[in-house]
């Protein structure tokens, strides 16, 4: 994963080689797993190291946000794969399927159902994946795990959506590898090939339960500031 281009960008290299590190441990191939950069409320100046050093795979949390920075650097860097890894309004659902890649952060039937509509108005079928409340946390978005299986069947088969995978956060004061292990479940009993789960703290147990997507920001970007 480490290419003369990302030697230019020593967070980049450093990150690629914990990933390799984590998947040696596994014995999963490198090539599996594919890291997120979370380059939300970063400015474009930060994040274009890492697209001059090949990097293509952003994350986005809000619509408004992205919409600044992105459309610019997309002229110069046409090959990016921006994907909105947050919560989606419905109300921002036009301008949601207009600029992103992928949407990773399905969460409920009524945005499933709007981004089925817009998607068609635009013709533009976009990979979507499923956000699951493996912990069942009322304040967190994403569908119980109990409902996940009907959400997925009226997803893919009565929306006709292109679901590719699941998403979770797991609750931040318990382990994580439950909450994997139930995703991967889930992701095996359906077929669908994209587990997106880890972040900065738990991404070498989300490798060794499956994870094909790793969301990094803080390990890319530094801390944010506090305002």
């Amino acid at each position: 994963m480490t290419t003369p281009e990302t030697l230019s960008c020593p967070p980049l290299t450093r990150a690629l080689e914990s990933i390799r590190t984590a998947c040696a441990a596994v014995s999963r191939p490198v090539s599996d797993v594919s890291l997120v950069a979370v380059s939300k409320t970063r400015p474009a100046g930060d994040i274009l190291p890492l697209l001059k050093a090949g990097h293509q795979l952003f994350g986005e949390n809000r619509v408004q946000e992205a919409q600044g920075k992105w459309p610019a650097l997309r002229e110069q860097f046409p090959d990016l794969d921006l994907h909105l890894i947050g919560p989606l309004q419905t109300n921002k659902v036009r301008d949601a399927v207009a600029l992103f890649d992928a949407i990773d952060s399905v969460d409920r039937m009524r945005l499933a159902e709007a981004l089925a509509t817009e998607m068609e108005r635009q013709d533009r079928r976009l990979p979507v994946l499923v956000q699951v409340n493996t912990g069942e946390e009322p304040q967190k978005a994403g569908v119980p795990p109990l409902e996940v299986d009907a959400f997925l069947e009226r997803c893919r088969t009565g929306l006709g959506l292109n679901v590719q995978g699941l998403m979770c956060i797991p609750p931040v004061d318990e382990e994580p590898a439950p909450h994997f292990a139930l995703l991967r479940e889930i992701g095996k009993r359906h077929g669908l090939p994209v587990l997106s789960m880890g972040m900065s703290g738990d991404f070498e147990t989300a490798i060794a339960f499956g994870a094909t997507h790793i969301r990094l920001g803080t390990a890319l970007f530094g801390e944010r500031d506090p305002g």
